[in-house]
């Protein structure tokens, strides 16, 4: 893994998704791999992957779809019969873990790997392939592939529900223009934003419950970039397993804005003298706030906010080596 790479991958975020917007406008991936008689389905993958699969799942299930996520290498997998499509997500196409998921596959399986690398095992494993279209990570940093995993699910969601991908094509679109506000206004707030963020004793994330990768995804940009100690969490999940860290540490806490369980956390923090960052509308007890175009939009804050945290641990990353 490579920092200046990384930091060279997420400034070109707005221009690839742009090109995913404009293959979406004109084409629908899944129309030609996802069979007629698909009832139900099941969303594999590792990281980043399992983060944004855990959404997108919840996004159908909300929908009256019949659709979980797992991560690959559980050992109970579900076994749903012959109507199951089962979509398997590497961004190499080499995750060990979900190569070995895809054998343990009840036969008959129909199978769909959504990669970023077109010659690769998943892609020559799986019945069917759809392209992330995020181009090479020259960081080897799963970043744009996150996100772009996230608007190729949101089409899988619109495809299962007989909905056209017009509304999505915007959201990509407002998405990439967020995106590029973000890294054209970083000056004004990106130092700020990681002294604040960046504490003795790590950093920790939350999201709303149908954000919830943002906060996973965040938080595994600060580990696996500047190695720094990251975590997490869901916003009102937050006051049952994190809240008590406040009282014996110097806790930062980025929130992702858009649960109704931030006034509890903010009595907490604030009381406990806890530092806090929002990003993406006013969040109780902030001492900064980070906005960008389009953050009153749910699916344009999945597609931009956690370039916010990735921007934070590409600097920490340069400047600590």
């Amino acid at each position: 893994m490579k920092p200046e790479g990384f930091a060279a991958d997420l400034a070109r975020k707005p221009e690839v998704l742009r090109r995913l917007s404009a293959t979406l406008a004109t084409e629908n991936p899944w129309a030609p791999v996802v069979p007629p008689d698909a009832e139900r389905v099941v969303l594999l993958g590792m990281g980043s992957s399992a983060y944004a699969g855990g959404v997108a799942a919840a996004r159908m299930r909300a929908r009256g779809l019949v659709a979980t996520s797992d991560l690959a290498s559980s050992q109970s997998l579900p076994s749903w019969g012959p109507a199951t499509l089962v979509v398997a997500t590497s961004a190499s196409g080499g995750s060990a873990e979900t190569l070995d998921a895809l054998d343990r596959l009840p036969t008959g399986t129909r199978t769909v790997a959504l990669t970023n690398t077109a010659d690769s095992p998943i892609a020559s494993r799986c019945d069917a392939v759809v392209s992330l279209e995020a181009e090479p990570e020259v960081g080897g940093v799963a970043c744009r592939s996150y996100q772009h995993t996230l608007a190729l699910l949101m089409a899988l969601e619109c495809h299962l529900a007989g909905v056209d991908l017009a509304s999505l094509v915007s959201t990509v679109d407002a998405a990439a223009d967020a995106s590029a506000h973000l890294l054209d206004t970083r000056s004004e707030w990106l130092e700020e934003v990681s002294d604040l963020l960046l504490g003795p004793a790590g950093t920790h994330l939350a999201a709303p419950a149908h954000r919830f990768c943002s906060a996973q995804q965040g938080a595994l940009m600060l580990r696996e970039g500047p190695r720094r100690p990251a975590v997490g969490c869901e916003t009102g999940d937050w006051s049952h397993v994190d809240v008590y860290l406040t009282k014996t540490t110097d806790y930062r806490l980025l929130v992702f804005a858009g649960s109704p369980w931030e006034a509890q956390l903010a009595e907490w923090t604030s009381m406990r003298g806890s530092t806090v960052v929002g990003v993406g509308g006013d969040v109780p007890g902030a001492g900064y706030v980070v906005r960008h175009p389009g953050d009153a939009d749910d699916d344009v804050r999945l597609l931009t906010e956690v370039l916010v945290p990735e921007l934070v641990a590409a600097r920490a990353w340069r400047e600590e080596g």
